[in-house]
């Protein structure tokens, strides 16, 4: 009578922690993948009501390149 509770309640916490893992290792794989040409990159500023020059345009893509991850999200 004390599995019908203790089997349910087990599952279930492992099934969150497996979730939580799968799902963070899955984040850090698209953010990892994640890259913007210079195209993007003067869309999304056009969204925003910015309109980027080249030597801005150029600064930006050089910036999200050389963006490093925290230690925490790094491979």
């Amino acid at each position: 009578m004390a599995w019908d509770w203790i089997i349910p309640i087990v599952t279930l916490i492992i099934g969150l922690a497996g979730g939580f893992f799968g799902g963070t290792y899955y984040l850090k794989q698209q953010i990892s993948k994640m890259q913007m040409d210079e195209k993007q990159i003067q869309a999304m500023a056009r969204s925003m009501g910015v309109n980027l020059n080249q030597k801005q345009l150029k600064q930006m893509s050089r910036n999200m390149k050389n963006v490093k991850m925290p230690s925490k999200f790094s491979k």
